[in-house]
């Protein structure tokens, strides 16, 4: 590690509430990574006629464990249970209760409140909510990863050929990313959404085609301020091509101040999801969502968990993301770094 990025990797770890955040938010996302072993209705090992299986990764039928169906095994069924135990074991997971498993034993209408079964109760299709976070959170995350990968990918790459070329190239994109940046994106949403079932991989690139200008002025704002320099030039005299002049002198530049961004970048992409999902227009129900959890909490008054527990999740996850942002932002001050 070059001296540089050590000075910055202590003044980030200097900031206390950066630093913290940190940990805190990427012990959650790991954590979530395993949510098939945390939260499931399938036995993580399973014991059955002197033979180990791992249901979790396999499939195994009604009909193999004693039932009289070739469907997946239902293994809450009281006759599957019976045949596992009297041929051997399985063990569940600590959460018996995958995101889209309806508990049909409640003895309560729903949503059902907190209980030593659901921890934090059940939403009002009797799914525990405990698992629904779990597998949302990584699924927002993830989401919102990829997004901003890309979105500032392209952002990057634009800002990058308007700032070193100038001229009509720029004067054409800069109109171009005026006329984009006005167009009501809510309503485009809606249209898209009537005509398509959103998924996740078309609805990241919906949301990227609206989110990629965000660094574009920053990048470009470096470019031109950058290609005048001495290195610059003397390298264009030495005959170095325009593409490695991009890539290796001014984008490494470029993208200090652009890193500064990234984690805002991440907590608005989770927002826009969470939105998306809330109003109806983001993912089909077989995701797993945290803007489903936020309109049922809005639909379910009487049930205050489902809220409370869903503003605590969003909170926290987007209040450690700006945290993190301060403490990169701040780590890249030189007057702060020092």
């Amino acid at each position: 590690m070059s001296p540089v990025w050590k000075q910055r990797k202590n003044a980030f770890l200097k900031n206390a509430r950066a630093k913290y955040a940190l940990i805190v938010f990427s012990f959650i996302f790991v954590l979530s990574l395993f949510s098939e072993l945390i939260a499931n209705d399938k036995p993580l090992i399973l014991k059955y006629n002197h033979h180990y299986y791992f249901p979790v990764v396999q499939t195994l039928t009604d009909k193999f464990l004693g039932g009289d169906f070739e469907t997946p095994a239902d293994y809450k069924d009281p006759l599957i249970k019976s045949n596992i135990n009297k041929n051997g074991f399985m063990l569940m997971p600590l959460i018996p209760f995958s995101y889209n498993t309806v508990d049909y034993d409640l003895t309560t209408p729903t949503p059902s409140a907190p209980s030593k079964t659901h921890w934090l109760g059940t939403d009002d299709e009797g799914r525990d909510i405990v698992a629904r976070i779990l597998y949302g959170i990584r699924l927002s995350v993830v989401f919102a990863f990829v997004l901003t990968l890309f979105s500032s990918a392209l952002g990057i790459l634009i800002g990058a050929v308007q700032g070193y070329f100038g001229g009509k190239i720029d004067i054409v994109f800069q109109r171009f990313i005026e006329i984009w940046d006005s167009l009501p994106q809510l309503f485009i949403l809606i249209i898209i959404a009537s005509l398509f079932i959103p998924t996740f991989w078309t609805l990241l690139i919906i949301l990227m085609l609206f989110s990629w200008t965000s660094l574009t002025s920053m990048v470009r704002a470096e470019f031109l301020r950058t290609r005048n320099f001495e290195y610059v030039k003397a390298a264009k005299a030495l005959g170095v091509n325009n593409f490695r002049i991009i890539l290796k002198h001014i984008l490494p530049n470029a993208l200090v101040t652009s890193l500064t961004f990234i984690p805002f970048i991440l907590s608005e992409s989770i927002v826009a999801l969470t939105s998306l999902d809330f109003l109806g227009l983001g993912l089909s129900e077989e995701y797993p969502s945290l803007g489903d959890l936020v309109r049922q909490g809005k639909d379910n008054l009487q049930a205050p968990w489902i809220g409370v527990t869903i503003f605590i999740v969003l909170a926290g996850l987007l209040t450690m993301l700006i945290f993190i942002g301060e403490g990169v932002r701040d780590s890249f001050d030189t007057r702060k770094s020092k």
